[in-house]
């Protein structure tokens, strides 16, 4: 088991992702397990520090989750965040009690020392606050650090001990000098140093797929999106033509898409892409389907089938490579923590039992954002790893309700529309994503001096930088007109654009 500079202990919530990604980012690893993770485990990983993330739950209540206590004799230095903080003020024999007021959202942080955790940080700086519970007597040899309006022990700290703790998340975008905060801990207390860098991570996997494939081959699954194309590329780099690269076309791509995605290969990565025509055996199995769910656990499992096939067309292949990112897994299943599911994606949760394969997922412990700077790493050109995400289970999830051709040839020809406009005018690299859905939902509309009852379509733009959080992208409103006029206009079917103003959470960006 390799070092580990920061360990975080995954109390289920939703932003606990983010503490992590915000240390990577200034170049201190980190990784995420879950609260119940046995301490040897912890110590095999010889970490510099611990931090205890929040969490949905109370302290006090029932069935609450607890960590070996075992972590606070340890010696290392402890950031505890939101119920962190609630669980060790009440081990060390302070109390936590409901507050009379939950509080939610932007808060100022006063401190009246230079404590070396707010170094270079501002006094009075926007922190995020999301809890329901407060600290009502402090824990013995701990003292206030830091308050704001509605919570006194917003900051507190036992210097003999080196344990640390903040009511409010540091890591999500709302704390305007979080990172610093998360940096000070890591770095300054922690004397963790910044050797975490997608360079070093991507001559680690190279290497490690080498050891895992030794002589066989690899089957890999190619969309033509960004995760896709790094898995290839970093295929490519460590095994060379013992990579096989298959491209599905599962008819729920988006106007051109195949053409695209050959093309690409050929051309920019030097690599044989093999497609597969499937549309028309996924959109049988969608017949009559309208559960989101079941949509996507169809799509996945009707990958691995056209999959299992094609590999069996070629010898030597024990292999299956998918571009599985972490907040896939975090999304999909709590394999880390007591994370709630939100949706299932149709690349995790491993293979079925009838199938032989062993999977080489090396995406699988990063975010989107350094997905794209491992790209750049491995020599990919920028208009490649720039892409929008899409998803695996494509159109179907962007169709509310039965999946049909009718509707994808109309929804196709809307999603090209806005990202025409979008291209046209440079807000395409301006923002995270960018996509039509088609409502299912009729209205009463009215063109030239006829009456219509037609579809609507919802226009979904969002800025994030992991996929994690977003909100809604705030495009002047010229292009929306110009978008609706044109979906409306030329897409026979719709009458109606909306646009989404929703944010994540509580919506996700993906509507099913």
């Amino acid at each position: 088991m390799k070092e580990v500079p920061i360990v975080v202990l995954d109390f289920g919530s939703q932003y606990t992702q983010l503490i992590a990604r915000k240390l990577r980012e200034e170049g201190v690893y980190c990784e995420i397990v879950p609260y119940s993770e046995k301490i040897e485990d912890i110590k095999k990983r010889n970490p510099k520090g611990i931090i205890l993330g929040g969490g949905p739950a109370s302290v006090y209540a029932e069935g609450s989750y607890h960590p070996d206590s075992e972590i606070y004799n340890l010696g290392l230095p402890i950031l505890g965040i939101c119920y962190g903080m609630q669980l060790i003020n009440q081990y060390f024999g302070g109390s936590v009690i409901p507050a009379d007021h939950q509080e939610y959202g932007k808060a100022k942080l006063s401190f009246q020392s230079d404590h070396g955790i707010f170094k270079d940080t501002t006094c009075g700086q926007i922190v995020w606050m999301s809890h329901g519970d407060k600290v009502d007597k402090l824990a013995e040899g701990f003292c206030k650090i830091g308050f704001s309006e509605n919570s006194p022990y917003a900051a507190i700290a036992d210097e003999d001990r080196k344990i640390y703790a903040f009511q409010f998340h540091p890591e999500v975008y709302h704390s305007v000098e979080g990172t610093k905060l998360l940096k000070n801990f890591a770095k300054y207390i922690c004397k963790c140093e910044s050797t975490w860098n997608m360079g070093s991570f991507a001559k680690e996997k190279i290497e490690i797929i080498k050891k895992q494939v030794g002589d066989k081959k690899v089957l890999c699954a190619v969309s033509g999106g960004v995760d896709s194309s790094v898995v290839a590329a970093l295929l490519n780099e460590a095994i060379g033509d013992k990579l096989v690269p298959v491209f599905v076309d599962n008819g729920l791509l988006r106007y051109k898409e195949r053409e695209q995605v050959e093309a690409m290969f050929k051309s920019k990565l030097g690599v044989d892409l093999i497609t597969v025509d499937a549309s028309e055996q996924f959109l049988s199995k969608l017949k009559g389907v309208t559960d989101p769910e079941k949509k996507r656990k169809i799509i996945g499992e009707t990958f691995i089938e056209v999959f299992d096939k094609e590999a069996k067309k070629h010898d030597g292949i024990e292999f299956l490579a998918q571009g599985t990112l972490y907040t896939d897994v975090i999304e999909s299943v709590s394999v880390k923590g007591p994370s709630k599911t939100i949706k299932s994606h149709h690349n995790v949760g491993g293979l079925p039992d009838w199938m032989t394969f062993e999977l080489v997922e090396p995406l699988n412990e990063i975010f989107k954002d350094e997905v794209r700077k491992l790209g750049l790493e491995l020599g990919l050109p920028k208009d490649m790893i720039s892409r929008h995400p899409f998803p695996g289970p494509g159109l179907g999830i962007r169709i509310m309700g039965e999946v049909n051709k009718e509707d994808l040839k109309v929804l196709r020809k809307a999603d090209v529309i806005m990202l025409e406009e979008l291209h046209s005018t440079g807000y395409y690299e301006k923002t995270w994503q960018a996509f039509t859905v088609l409502l299912n939902v009729k209205s009463v509309g009215v063109m030239g001096d006829n009456r219509t009852y037609d579809n609507t379509a919802c226009v979904r733009i969002v800025e994030a930088t992991d996929g994690m959080t977003a909100t809604f992208a705030h495009i002047p409103h010229e292009i929306l007109e110009n978008i609706s006029r044109r979906i409306i206009n030329e897409v026979d079917g719709i009458n109606r654009v909306v646009y989404d103003i929703s944010s994540k959470p509580p919506a996700t960006i993906e509507w099913e």
